[in-house]
């Protein structure tokens, strides 16, 4: 076989791999074309590999995805911004690929290079390839044109730009779903390129248009975009444009459509601001609260509190609250669960617009939120699904000052000191990391009649998480407590699992030399007489840690004697951590002197 010359080896390889039955050297030799092109020079990457790749379009989806991508940062390979318009063409070859993942790469590298294109280029080259596209005679082309035309848009003549918008309406009543779809999945970003004088007639008849649609898929994606659109019109021109519609869309016949317009009605309540209470927006909200459709539901319940927050106080007691109390109870656990993630945050909110119409309630901030929520609490508290229960948990801190200490001890943790005992770990690791604040609001005396005992019952769990977050549980609390009675009533004692020596080396640096000498110690020398070698060297390990914290006396009398026996011990490992330990002591010895 005749030696290919030296200069055309990298073309050559690289047309012999991409022509190979193997799926996989295709892919590799596709992810190496920086190198191939870097190897070639820029000229002949321009005139040589760039066209073999517009013409070798027809191969694997994996194949061209990686070609897609990889033409994406081509521009330093054909010799910079001069050139990029020459990476054109095998992308436009791929944007007619059927594979929407493959349209979809292709859409963002043609991006990235229109972004970095020389203005003429972009006239020269780029609008008119998305006006190819937009005409294209199969669909794939159109449908990957919606996604170029707000970066065509910027920088064209008024002439273009007209062009291109009359373009855009038409791809918005093309006969094929899939090309409406994208020109209403798209729509949104098209818009934020518009002069303002457009918005209102030109891209608000396209947005009519595709609400209407009479598929399913089309008007969801119409919805999606109701919150972007109003953010791009006033207040006024957004209640007069979009408002009406996305309070039809919540009564879409498609659930789909109602969990979308559900997922962005607050951020549309944003833009039309306080005047939202005027507005039917309310009335859609409550809709999409009691909605058949589990899905909707769990999207409306997942902005409750912050729908709240842009309400005067009347409708969020009137209307709102009713619908919560519904969801508590609610037939999906999905429902519950989504409800418990954001309910505590109804806490300071119903304690602020309470306050405000304090005189109308005659009641007080405290009253009014147990009244209005605390039952709600107690009920997710006790919910049969665990998620449910993890999810209110993890919010307690929010309710606590508005609930009082009082009522949080007689009402709220009793359902607690329950659940330190679920059967779900990860709800009793909720409640153990919840514990040291609650009992910081408790104070000492609470403390150490109600919690001690489930502290010291999670050090010998069979979950080692759950063992793990209660010896760090004792390291805050002892910064908490310090080293009053309270606390010491939850130090480890000899009777205590192994796990007690991870909490003792977490609580001696809080607990400080007097503690570790007469609580610490004895735990630890006595484990140093065990029969296991895993025990004992962690014993030496410990030991090691201990020894900065204690008087030195104590070190020679104690610590030292114990690691000496140790280095004696028939296990290998037992004498190298105690041996370990004994020279960092003689290191801090000598330091001291």
């Amino acid at each position: 076989m005749a030696m290919v010359d030296e200069p055309l080896y990298p073309i050559a390889l690289l047309i012999d791999e991409l022509k190979n039955d193997d799926i996989q050297l295709r892919l590799n030799s596709i992810s190496r074309l920086s190198t191939i092109g870097r190897a070639l020079g820029e000229e002949r990457t321009r005139k040589e590999l760039i066209p073999f790749l517009s013409e070798n379009s027809d191969d694997d989806d994996e194949v061209l995805l990686a070609m897609a991508e990889e033409l994406g940062f081509f521009i330093p390979f054909v010799g910079g911004i001069e050139h990029a318009h020459v990476i054109i063409p095998p992308l436009e070859s791929l944007c007619t690929v059927e594979e929407t993942s493959v349209r979809e790469k292709v859409v963002d590298s043609l991006c990235k290079i229109c972004s970095q294109m020389k203005e003429s280029d972009h006239v020269d080259s780029f609008v008119p390839l998305v006006k190819r596209l937009a005409a294209g005679e199969w669909f794939a082309a159109r449908v990957s044109a919606c996604g170029l035309f707000h970066f065509a848009y910027q920088g064209c003549t008024d002439v273009l730009k007209t062009e291109l918008r009359s373009s855009y309406s038409q791809l918005c009543q093309e006969d094929m779903p899939m090309v409406r779809r994208a020109a209403a999945s798209n729509l949104g970003k098209f818009a934020t390129t518009l002069e303002s004088a457009f918005l209102n007639v030109e891209i608000m008849t396209m947005f009519n248009g595709l609400t209407k649609d009479d598929q399913d898929f089309v008007r969801l994606l119409a919805a999606e975009g109701c919150a972007a659109l109003g953010k791009l019109l006033e207040p006024q021109d957004c209640v007069a444009r979009i408002l009406h519609v996305t309070v039809n869309f919540a009564q879409d016949k498609s659930w789909k459509v109602r969990y979308m317009v559900a997922n962005q009605l607050y951020e549309l309540s944003e833009v039309v601001g306080p005047d939202c209470t005027k507005t039917d927006l309310v009335p859609a909200y409550v809709r999409m609260l009691r909605d058949n459709e589990a899905e909707v539901r769990i999207a409306a319940a997942e902005k409750v509190t912050k729908f709240c927050q842009l309400l005067n106080p009347e409708l969020a007691i009137q209307h709102i609250l009713p619908c919560v109390k519904e969801l508590s109870t609610d037939s999906s656990q999905h429902v519950r669960s989504a409800l418990a993630s954001v309910i505590m945050g109804m806490a300071p909110i119903l304690g602020k617009t309470l306050s405000i119409v304090i005189n109308i309630l005659k009641s007080s901030i405290q009253d009014s939120t147990i009244e209005h929520l605390l039952p709600i609490f107690l009920s997710l508290l006790k919910d049969e699904f665990p998620d449910v229960r993890l999810n209110i948990i993890s919010k307690l801190d929010q309710v606590n000052q508005f609930i009082g200490i009082d009522l949080l001890s007689q009402s709220l943790l009793p359902a607690i000191v329950e659940l330190a005992e679920d059967r779900h770990w990860r709800v009793m690791l909720a409640v153990i990391e919840y514990v040291p604040m609650l009992a910081s609001q408790l104070g000492i005396g609470f403390f150490d009649d109600k919690l001690v005992a489930l502290c010291m019952q999670w050090m010998q769990d069979k979950v080692y998480s759950i063992r793990k977050a209660a010896t760090n549980n004792l390291k805050r609390l002892a910064e908490e407590f310090g080293v009053g009675h309270g606390q010491q009533s939850a130090l480890p004692t000899q009777d205590d699992s192994s796990t007690c020596k991870c909490a003792i080396s977490r609580m001696a640096p809080v607990m400080g030399s007097e503690i570790t000498c007469s609580k610490f110690l004895p735990v630890v020398v006595e484990a140093a007489k065990d029969r296991v070698p895993n025990i004992k060297f962690n014993v030496a390990k410990l030991l090691q840690t201990l020894h900065p914290i204690v008087d030195q006396s104590v070190v020679d009398k104690i610590i030292r004697q114990c690691l000496v026996d140790l280095s004696e011990d028939p296990d290998v490992d037992v004498r190298y951590f105690a041996n370990q330990a004994l020279r960092s002591i003689d290191s801090a010895a000598v330091a001291q002197s």
